[in-house]
């Protein structure tokens, strides 16, 4: 039976108000000309995610045909498809990332430009568990870009952003764990503010977690984006909205970080990292704000410093003014990279 045809779902008025309502955005290889028209304005388009720092990654890790190599964290996959490009259909990539509606988004992306499983394997997994992605394999090339997709940040449906009313979710992976909104009513005032100190080095945590605790002593509920939004606003009613906005974005951090166990995640990935490394492998990591950094500074100079890095960078590698310019999600960016030594590493070495 022949399926009946559907028109789409038009907007009122000439530009769309929802996510839902952005047809062209979110479904780029249709329209092509008006998602360029996007990034040339300087936005990222609904429903996509921009990779940073592609030529300084490109550069550093050199990648020749025949290799092996791992993107950890896939995403939209763009890093992933310029990787892929310079093994020129010889040798293998893989990739993982925790997120099952939008890894598998990915993979049909990236099947459709030709890159299926000869040369392609996708593992929905946590990157902490990179020492399970090939067993036995060891990799000429790591990529791990600790970034949330803007897929991820632009659908309220999944609760990254304040900016659109949606459930207070921060799930990299929703069907495991439990909820933002869970999670805040279970920390008390103190696990509040240490929280968003330790995880968003938010200068006005005191305040925001006595407002959290007295919204829930009145009886009543933060189940939503911008309930949790409104709550620090009036809490800092008494600062700039430039200034307010600042710590709304560190909030939802310090949270999403704590909900998806990242720090803990991360410090496994980084110690796990040079078991999977060839000798003379390159990694390359793309850090969002000053905790990762902090962890990912400390364990490249502590593993060099003992031989089983032979090189790491001495000074961090930021996106370039006119990516920064192009696209805004860019300028907190901080890319480290460390080349694996020969030092054979022992159980009982980290």
């Amino acid at each position: 039976m022949e399926q009946e045809h559907q028109r789409r779902v038009r907007y009122k008025g000439t530009h769309p108000r929802s996510y839902q309502e952005k047809y062209k955005e979110l479904n780029p290889d249709r329209y092509q000309q008006d998602v360029e028209k996007i990034i040339r304005s300087g936005k990222t388009p609904a429903g996509m995610h921009r990779p940073i720092c592609v030529q300084e990654i490109l550069n550093f890790l050199n990648i020749q045909p025949g290799q092996i190599g791992l993107d950890a964290t896939l995403g939209y996959g763009g890093h992933s498809r310029k990787l892929l490009e310079r093994l020129e259909g010889q040798g293998h990539l893989y990739a993982t990332d925790v997120d099952p509606i939008e890894s598998e988004k990915t993979r049909e992306r990236l099947a459709s430009l030709g890159y299926g499983p000869e040369i392609l394997t996708i593992r929905r997994m946590n990157f902490a568990q990179l020492d399970q992605v090939a067993p036995g394999v060891l990799f000429d090339f790591v990529l791990a870009d600790l970034g949330v997709s803007s897929m991820q940040i632009d659908n309220p449906e999944r609760g990254f952003t304040f900016k659109q009313e949606g459930p207070l979710d921060l799930r990299l992976d929703p069907t495991t764990g439990i909820p933002a909104a869970q999670r805040l009513r279970e920390l008390d005032r103190e696990e509040l503010t240490a929280m968003l100190i330790e995880n968003a080095d938010e200068p006005y945590a005191s305040q925001i977690a006595k407002a959290i605790r007295q919204q829930y002593k009145k009886g009543g509920r933060i189940d939503t984006t911008v309930q949790l939004a409104q709550i620090i606003a009036q809490a800092l009613s008494f600062l700039p909205q430039a200034e307010i906005k600042k710590s709304c974005q560190r909030t939802f951090q310090a949270l999403r970080i704590d909900v998806n166990s990242e720090f803990e995640v991360l410090y496994a990935f980084l110690e796990k990292l040079p078991l999977v490394l060839k000798p003379g492998g390159r990694a390359a990591i793309l850090t969002f704000h000053s905790g990762e950094d902090r962890l990912v500074k400390k364990s490249f100079q502590a593993l060099c410093r003992q031989g089983i890095y032979q090189d790491v960078a001495r000074q961090v590698i930021r996106p370039t003014p006119q990516e920064c310019a192009q696209n805004p999600r860019a300028r907190s960016v901080k890319l480290r990279w460390a080349i694996r030594g020969n030092t054979t590493i022992s159980s009982t070495d980290p």
